[in-house]
């Protein structure tokens, strides 16, 4: 496997306080003659580029990776909702863990069934402790893990979670309210949780202002993740 140049770039990026930001690609959505196009009307501040989604058919994140590839030189890392969408086509793998829900195919299972792919791959793969808040609206990361968000009022416990991440191994801590959420993440739950780890801190789901972006940041968040807004 690679050497984590993707995940040191972000690791120092953080400590510098310089904020990452990510846009996040539906493969299922994203039409891809348009490639070119969508990518030069991204902010000129987007850092990574995450290409994932919940229910993706087979063999379609390849393509999409591939496509992009052809237009930017943007790190291309997967967000996958399950491991049929590794592809080596892309930079580096989110090796994500459900720890808000309870549901052992996301803790552990779909985890072991990437490893056939990703045992001669050169992928970098970066471990992820994958959080899910609730963001007011039954978001399609609930419906296809069958779990429940958690209530962002219960702030101990999400902390709790982000911290035995950290124990885990996670490299990365994602706070996500889900695709569409009505409600971002809070600026009181951000800052909660990283005032106890020292890993960067992701968040995502339903930001979609620069006022809501410059919030997330403020409130401590490392690397934001936007998508629904440039989907339209």
């Amino acid at each position: 496997m690679m050497t984590s140049t993707l995940y040191e770039s972000m690791l120092t990026a953080a400590r510098l306080g310089q904020k990452q930001l990510c846009i996040l690609i539906d493969p299922e959505k994203f039409d891809m003659e348009k490639a070119a196009g969508f990518l030069r009307s991204l902010p000129t501040n987007t850092t990574h580029l995450l290409v994932g989604g919940s229910v993706v058919p087979q063999g379609m994140t390849e393509k999409v990776v591939k496509e992009l590839k052809l237009f930017t030189a943007k790190p291309i890392i997967l967000f996958p909702g399950d491991y049929s969408q590794i592809t080596s086509a892309a930079d580096g793998l989110l090796f994500l863990s459900l720890l808000s829900g309870r549901n052992p195919e996301y803790l552990i299972g779909q985890q072991a069934k990437a490893v056939a792919i990703l045992r001669e791959s050169p992928l970098e793969v970066i471990p992820t402790g994958y959080i899910l808040v609730d963001g007011g609206n039954h978001s399609a990361v609930a419906q296809v893990t069958q779990t429940l968000p958690m209530s962002q009022k219960d702030i101990e416990a999400i902390v709790d979670t982000a911290i035995a991440g950290v124990f885990m191994g996670a490299k990365l801590i994602y706070l996500e309210a889900g695709s569409g959420a009505v409600i971002p993440v809070t600026a009181e739950l951000i800052s909660a949780v990283k005032k106890e780890i020292k890993i960067p801190l992701v968040v995502g789901g339903g930001i979609r202002t620069n006022e809501q972006l410059n919030a997330a940041y403020q409130a401590g968040a490392d690397m934001v993740v936007m998508g629904n807004v440039f989907e339209k």
